[in-house]
């Protein structure tokens, strides 16, 4: 009795806690009940590398990753598809364009130190590049387009100055472009990377003092530090620039004061103070800390479900779920009778506690997801099923109800371990050798079936040995009908 007493209150702190984890942690929901994007990368030869091989696809995998991450989108799912491409889906993201921008670019970062001799063909284009961008933000904030414009012989000349046609459609396309070979001449003023992201510990950002502008934050390891130190050492009290430079665009150039021409810049440590916005921030940061691609990768498409269809996805999935625990209470009840109505209340916890296991994990949940979780009620289903037949079996023989009830567990217990070790078999090759939405398939279902046979064998258990304490409820005929017992039971 005391042991009895130890289980049911066992089971009902269980479900105390199992109420409290869902109402403290909600479930993680997929891409297809949640909205958000969806990605498809192809990773690109580049150089040497004419075919792309399984480890360089897992490369470039584990760079996105870390991008993935780093933009906090924790359900996120990266799948390997075809030998060169990626499929992205990030739950939630409305603005698939950011997400696009920030895991397509190589983010190869360097450091450069400017060539000897270009001084004023430094300040010319840095002047111009800046004169350039305040038109085009003006233009950008205006709607009319007489109030932010360049001379028309002036762009003409800086155009043929810089090898433009100037064919392109409106002055802002024409801008644009000027900008961008702006960008292209500055870079060609610096001289080759002395240092690269390669060497790169951790990247942060901040806001700078007495400024709306952020800046970047970088440390390096113990090699890095010394080759920083040396490049910022050769330039150091002169008017050469040092460079930083992202995927070939220049992002921020900076002099180095004379009081550093002993021994550089140490410590192994560098800002990058582009007087960018907090999101522009972020996203060098994800980028940094990502790490640089090692081949280059093209967003071949990119898809957006909305929110109402994954509103849509969850109702019937819940409108699926909810008819059949309804149709399979009613079937145990009326096969089963005072054992079925157990069963159902079995089946009730065994939802309760797996829906806070996928919650604690957390499982993100999928249509497949949930597809595996109904199957794991049917598994469920089944044991109870087997306890209650050999139950009948005892019955039937003239056992005692008590007899029988314990009778009917120990011989159910084999038959119930085979089927259950055989689905988790099933399971493991499913999550260990699938992909994607088959490994949510897989968890669920693997969860589902571990919990059925707790809820199987201990809480149907206790709660039908419960019952049997109330001398009403004590009789055969609430397990089989009065014409199969013997005479003597009935």
């Amino acid at each position: 009795m005391a042991r009895q007493q130890g289980w049911f209150a066992l089971i009902l702190a269980l479900t105390i806690a199992a109420a409290s984890v869902l109402t403290s942690f909600p479930l993680q929901l997929g891409l297809d009940l949640r909205g958000g994007s969806q990605l498809t990368l192809e990773v690109q030869p580049a150089g040497a590398i004419t075919a792309i091989k399984p480890e360089q696809l897992d490369a470039v995998k584990l760079v996105l990753e870390r991008r993935v991450n780093g933009l906090g989108v924790a359900e996120s799912t990266l799948q390997t598809v075809g030998d060169d491409q990626l499929l992205l889906q990030l739950p939630g993201v409305t603005d698939p364009s950011r997400a696009a921008r920030v895991l397509g670019s190589t983010a190869l970062l360097e450091f450069r130190a400017q060539k000897p001799g270009t001084e004023e063909e430094m300040r010319s284009l840095l002047q111009l590049r800046a004169q350039l961008r305040s038109v085009l933000a003006a233009k950008a904030e205006s709607s009319e387009t007489d109030d932010a414009s360049i001379d028309s012989e002036e762009l003409a000349k800086v155009q043929e100055a810089l090898g433009l046609d100037g064919s392109a459609s409106s002055e802002k396309e024409q801008l644009e472009q000027l900008l961008e070979r702006t960008n292209a001449e500055i870079v060609d003023r610096f001289e080759p990377a002395a240092l690269t992201g390669k060497d790169l510990v951790t990247a942060g950002r901040q806001q700078r003092q007495n400024s709306t502008g952020w800046e970047v934050t970088l440390g390096f390891n113990a090699e890095g530090g010394d080759r920083f130190a040396k490049l910022t050492q050769s330039i150091a009290g002169t008017d050469r620039l040092l460079g930083i430079v992202l995927d070939g665009r220049p992002i921020s150039e900076a002099s180095v004061g004379p009081e550093f021409k002993a021994a550089g810049i140490a410590g192994g440590a560098a800002t990058i103070a582009g007087n960018f916005t907090a999101e522009e921030a972020r996203d060098l940061e994800v980028q940094l800390r990502g790490g640089s691609l090692p081949l280059p990768v093209e967003i071949l498409e990119v898809r957006t479900i909305g929110p109402t269809l994954g509103a849509e996805n969850v109702r019937r999935s819940l409108i699926a779920a909810l008819s059949g625990l309804v149709l399979v209470g009613v079937f145990m009840v009326v096969t089963y009778r005072l054992a079925g109505l157990v069963a159902v209340m079995a089946l009730g916890l065994y939802a309760l506690f797996n829906l806070a296991a996928y919650a604690l994990i957390p499982v993100t949940l999928t249509l497949p997801g949930i597809a595996g979780f109904i199957l794991s009620i049917g598994m469920a289903v089944d044991a109870n099923v087997l306890i209650f037949e050999r139950i009948k079996d005892e019955l039937r023989r003239g056992n005692t109800l008590i007899r029988s009830i314990d009778n009917g567990f120990k011989e159910a217990v084999s038959s119930i371990l085979d089927g259950h070790i055989t689905t988790l078999i099933s399971c493991g090759a499913l999550f260990f050798l699938g992909t994607g939405l088959v490994k949510g398939f897989a968890a669920t279902l693997g969860i589902g079936v571990v919990l059925s046979l707790f809820t199987a064998l201990t809480c149907t258990r206790t709660l039908l040995r419960f019952l049997m304490s109330y001398q009403g409820l004590r009789k055969p005929t609430n397990f089989l009908p009065a014409g199969q017992l013997p005479t003597s039971a009935a």
